[in-house]
């Protein structure tokens, strides 16, 4: 086991020094107040250059990255993040720019680069989601539920009936509900019919004139496509019900639908999911949200407008904004990326993707039908959801110990246990950058291990066997968490 960093540190012991002062630079040294020098020494590592090079080389050399690895998770859409979308986000001109720089007109201005990009960002995601305004702001798909679940709840207000209820499917994903929860919806709850799609009596039912909006996420978690959603959406607009679009799962429509022609009055888009922008690791991401025109003075503050003379400015003349939901422009560096990659691929290249995505999936399903339980059995978006109720119910082999033995074979596991309506759940999302032969060799090992689970469960007891720390109680280290080795 690697020592940590501190277990390394030997007193003295220094990565860089700083040169001393001469004489001249101390006689106009300013001394700091007395409050704010410390009393004793700063308590950190005292250690060499070499030592430092050593322990965070090790450390990323830990990492399991899609880079590294096939990284089947679904509904995260772990996908490759192209290079050339990282060159372009490292170029001087953008990377070095501060949110502060004046916004003049004409060639004054040291922002036009950076605010052009991000108008064009806008209009080439209005085009692919079929909406009418976005804004850039939301640094995370859960920050972009929530702004758009406040310009919904904005929208009620203006017309002077606000609302209070917000209709979710139960196979949502979990910051559904918590996101309207936060901006001060009633959460109802939807069933989900024996086909996967949302169960329609049921959501007609609890359609109401205090339902603001209805949360949906297309194709849903299933990896399924709502074979209802214009049904959904006319019965939702009769009663001025807004319609929310998840746009976790647009990797499997982007180029081939669009969310507002089928009756979506907002959506996020998580750019990290879809448009090959990094993803994982606590950040940092983003969540742009599209709206409707009727939606559109609600927006947060600022948005990114082109003046009559061609340049770009920052408004913050939105007397009806829903205000600030996020410093400067969000989080640039990520929607430049996504901008790149728009740009790389252009609508055919998107359909492509798209389509390649949903083959994968679809491999897979057809390859592993015979292996494992899958409880909606038909044609599948990007994503496909087996069930180990089979293993479970023969061996008592379960969903996460078949995720333990797919990392001894060399696999991140795929999402277990989601969504929460499919019992002992193993949701995979190939993602269209995956081979053949990487989906081919994938397949075999969870045949291989759905075997094993047949002939000699007890084998499963002691997986993962290649990793440093092998099965652990799961409970007790959350309990009693031991930090130290």
């Amino acid at each position: 086991m690697s020592r940590l960093i501190f277990e390394k540190s030997v007193p003295g012991r220094r990565a860089m020094s700083f040169p001393r002062l001469s004489a001249a630079e101390q006689a106009c040294a300013i001394p700091l107040p007395p409050n704010l020098c410390a009393t004793q020494p700063v308590e950190l590592p005292e250690v060499s250059e070499l030592d430092v090079i050593r322990h965070y080389t090790a450390l990323s050399q830990l990492n399991y990255s899609v880079d590294t690895h096939f990284y089947p998770l679904g509904s995260c859409t772990m996908k490759y993040n192209p290079r050339i979308c990282e060159k372009i986000a490292a170029l001087d001109g953008f990377a070095g720019i501060h949110p502060l720089l004046p916004q003049l007109r004409g060639g004054g201005s040291l922002t036009q680069g950076a605010l052009e990009v991000l108008w064009r960002t806008e209009r080439l995601l209005c085009e692919l989601s079929g909406m009418d305004a976005f804004t850039l702001q939301p640094m995370a798909g859960a920050h972009g539920e929530l702004t758009g679940m406040l310009l919904i709840a904005a929208y009620h207000r203006a017309k002077g009936r606000p609302r209070h209820q917000v209709l979710i499917p139960d196979s949502a994903h979990g910051t559904n509900p918590a996101s309207a929860a936060i901006a001060g919806f009633k959460v109802v709850s939807v069933a989900t019919d024996a086909e996967g799609n949302v169960d329609l009596a049921d959501f007609t039912a609890k359609l109401t004139p205090d339902t603001a909006a209805v949360m949906l996420t297309c194709p849903n978690t299933l990896g399924l496509f709502e074979r209802q959603v214009h049904v959904l959406a006319a019965r939702a607009h009769a009663n001025d019900t807004l319609l929310y679009y998840d746009g976790a799962n647009m990797n499997a429509l982007m180029g081939r639908v669009r969310p507002g022609d089928l009756g979506f009055d907002v959506v996020h888009l998580n750019v990290h999911k879809t448009l090959g922008t990094p993803h994982g690791g606590g950040g940092p991401g983003a969540g742009p949200v599209g709206v409707k025109a009727a939606l559109a003075p609600f927006l947060p503050i600022s948005t990114v407008e082109k003046r009559d003379d061609g340049t770009y400015a920052l408004s913050y003349d939105r007397p009806q904004s829903i205000g600030y939901i996020a410093p400067f422009y969000g989080n640039f560096a990520v929607l430049l990326r996504a901008f790149a990659y728009l740009l790389r691929l252009g609508a055919n290249g998107l359909r492509e993707a798209t389509d390649h995505a949903v083959l994968n999936a679809n491999y897979l399903r057809v390859k592993l039908q015979e292996h494992f339980d899958i409880p909606y059995n038909r044609v599948c978006m990007h994503e496909v959801v087996l069930s180990a109720e089979r293993q479970m119910k023969r061996s008592c082999v379960r969903a996460l110990d078949i995720a333990k033995a797919l990392i001894d074979a060399g696999y991140h596991p795929p999402t277990v246990y989601f969504p929460l309506i499919i019992h002992e759940a193993l949701m995979i999302e190939p993602t269209e950058t995956e081979s053949k032969e990487t989906l081919d060799a994938f397949a075999a090992d969870l045949i291989r291990i759905a075997k094993l689970a047949e002939e000699n469960p007890a084998a499963f007891a002691a997986m993962p066997e290649c990793t440093r720390v092998s099965r652990v109680d799961e409970t007790k280290a959350a309990r009693e968490m031991r930090l130290k080795a």
